[in-house]
């Protein structure tokens, strides 16, 4: 794609990111077949190929230009970010990141209605810190019957907490794991079955009381400057563990953690771009680099192991999978999760158009309803139409939003994975010593 960007405009970081980008597109319009949002709505700015004419024409135009409208934002907030274009895209266009950058351009043109604002501020203040969002969640769950309709069916019944997490000081091998800031409120055990399901595997996994909120949700709510705080703070939380550094602040005289756990896609997706996204941060730039090289999804860490080993028995329940748009179009991993239920002796439905977003997408849920509730009945026909038991997942928002309509049960895939190995646990310590020994 031909650009047209001036000596003075190409001085800009964001210009000359965004030139690059452009130049790599060759406006075929495969991306179009992938993007949810244009197979809903059949209008060419509600795809990629006209998302990138609309930043293009942003990026190029003079200010005031009367061209450069609400309506020019309208389409650019109805793209949900999940990435699906970037996977189909034979030229490699990058267009995340010339999103976040026609994003930040339009808004600052042309502003935000006092609501708009209003409701992405709240969502800033009430998400990222996880104390506030479990109070506001038990206020929520309590006064349902009369809270908003929209927002009716995001607030799930409470979840009961096994709080049993194993001590990580009895294995050698060390991992991070981010505890995240709704995923405490609204799945408290996810994190937990992780714990266990790597104490079994001989990993013992800690977590930073200071990490909070990756920085993904004030970032792509264009609130970038505090999102790359918490990415800082984060990686001063996590710093001395990685160092191999004890909380006095002396050397441990143990390695330092060899991974940073993440259960929820997004929040990894985002934790692998700190490097990227801090590479101009002399104070931060190598130190973040290093959080991106440890930082793993929960299934890259278990398809290492040795999952037979483990004895698990043979489960009957039959899952369908949603793979999120984080996990398979930002951090390459589609299959990987199938791979392993099916390794543990699971078996899995087939999902028709696996590819395409649920609709969560971060606050995308709440802030684009009408669009996110199709999204979402049309991903639950997909996965329910083998007639699953069960549901599972690997990013809390999906599996929030996708349990508010109130279908077949959505859950977490490393709960069921617990479980299981739980109850070959169990069956095992039944068997008497004698039998039991002469299974061996």
């Amino acid at each position: 794609m031909q650009t047209h960007f001036s000596e003075t405009a190409r001085a800009k970081p964001q210009i000359l990111e965004a030139d690059r980008i452009l130049r790599t597109c060759v406006h075929c319009g495969f991306c179009n077949a992938t993007c949810p949002t244009y197979q809903l709505l059949g209008d060419e700015r509600d795809g990629p190929r006209g998302r990138i004419y609309l930043m293009k024409e942003l990026l190029e135009s003079d200010e005031g230009d009367e061209q450069i409208t609400q309506e020019t934002q309208l389409h650019l907030d109805r793209c949900l970010s999940c990435r699906s274009c970037e996977t189909t895209c034979p030229s490699g266009v990058e267009y995340h990141k010339l999103l976040d950058i026609g994003r930040a351009e339009v808004d600052r043109r042309v502003g935000r209605r006092p609501s708009e604002r209003a409701m992405r501020l709240g969502l800033r203040t009430a998400l990222v810190e996880p104390g506030r969002f479990k109070a506001l969640l038990a206020l929520g769950q309590t006064f349902r019957p009369l809270v908003p309709h929209d927002l009716r069916d995001k607030i799930p019944a409470r979840v009961p907490h096994r709080q049993h997490r194993p001590d990580p000081a009895r294995h050698t091998r060390q991992m991070l794991i981010l505890e995240g800031c709704v995923q405490p409120g609204l799945a408290p055990n996810t994190n937990d079955a992780a714990a266990r399901v790597l104490d079994r595997l001989g990993i013992g996994t800690r977590s930073a009381r200071e990490a909070g909120c990756c920085g993904a949700i004030d970032f792509h709510l264009n609130a970038q400057q505090a999102g790359r705080e918490r990415m800082r703070a984060n990686i001063d939380a996590w710093w001395p563990l990685i160092e191999g550094v004890d909380e006095s602040g002396g050397e441990s005289g143990k390695a330092g953690v060899e991974a940073i756990v993440q259960t929820a896609s997004g929040c990894g997706a985002f934790v692998k771009e700190y490097g990227e996204m801090l590479a101009d941060d002399p104070e931060y730039a190598v130190k973040a680099k290093r959080v991106s090289e440890l930082a793993k999804d929960l299934v890259e860490i278990l398809r290492e192991e040795d999952l037979e080993a483990l004895g698990a028995a043979h489960p009957s329940a039959r899952l369908a999978f949603h793979c999120p748009c984080t996990l398979q179009h930002a951090q390459k991993l589609g299959g990987a999760v199938e791979s392993v239920l099916t390794r543990l002796g699971f078996s899995l439905a087939p999902v028709q158009d696996a590819h395409l977003c649920c609709g969560s997408a971060g606050t995308y849920s709440i802030t684009q309803p009408t669009l996110a509730k199709r999204l979402r009945d049309n991903k639950m026909d997909a996965l329910e139409a083998q007639s699953p038991d069960t549901i599972v997942t690997a990013n809390i928002g999906c599996q929030s939003h996708l349990n508010g309509a109130g279908r077949t049960p959505v859950r977490h895939w490393i709960e069921l994975v617990d479980e299981l190995l739980a109850t070959a646990e169990t069956d095992q310590s039944a068997i008497p010593p004698r039998q039991a020994g002469a299974r061996n």
